[in-house]
């Protein structure tokens, strides 16, 4: 009688150990931001000796040594990720010093800036072949938080900003330095 009841109370306990166990897993992963944050402003960034985008066979922006930025941007985003994102890539150094070694800044090498939305960069290829981009911000969102973006990247790199066209068929040409091409994402801050 005795062997039950302790198998009774050992089950009760290996039970509560195990949900104890998967309330720290998803304790943890909130913290971690995996499964709540999903949603982030994106931005893919090259080092180029030159770059410049086309439209309607017109170059509508081009320029030399600098950093092109394709940016993609999701409805979750808010301004904060837009001055964590301007201000880390106008202090990324990821330029050549004398020495040859990655330590300087498109400010400090008084390189150029151009700034491409990018949806596909939020393309979802978990299902299918087909690429899904329901991730990505409509354009009455995305188009006044890319300006966001401009804008305030320039005040922070003091500079000028070429853009691209929102939602434009473009032809995008670059010659990437290195190659230094550089994943950031505004959420988890890499």
């Amino acid at each position: 009688m005795g062997k039950p009841n302790l198998n009774r109370f050992l089950n009760h306990w290996q039970f509560i150990v195990l949900l104890l166990f998967l309330a720290t897993i998803f304790i943890i992963n909130i913290f971690r931001g995996l499964p709540l944050q999903k949603n982030v402003m994106r931005a893919l960034i090259q080092r180029v000796k030159e770059a410049s985008v086309t439209i309607d066979g017109q170059v509508k922006s081009s320029i030399q040594t600098g950093l092109l930025i394709l940016l993609g941007i999701e409805n979750a985003d808010t301004e904060e990720d837009i001055t964590w994102l301007s201000k880390k890539i106008s202090n990324l150094r990821i330029f050549g010093d004398e020495n040859g070694v990655m330590n300087k800044s498109v400010i400090d090498v008084d390189g150029e800036l151009l700034v491409v939305s990018q949806f596909t960069l939020h393309a979802s290829t978990k299902k299918g072949n087909r690429p899904s981009y329901i991730r990505a911000a409509k354009p009455d969102f995305a188009i006044p938080m890319y300006e966001k973006f401009v804008e305030q990247l320039a005040i922070t790199a003091s500079r000028e900003v070429q853009t691209g066209e929102f939602g434009a068929d473009m032809k995008v040409a670059l010659l990437n330095d290195g190659p230094v091409t550089i994943w950031i994402d505004s959420k988890l801050k890499e």
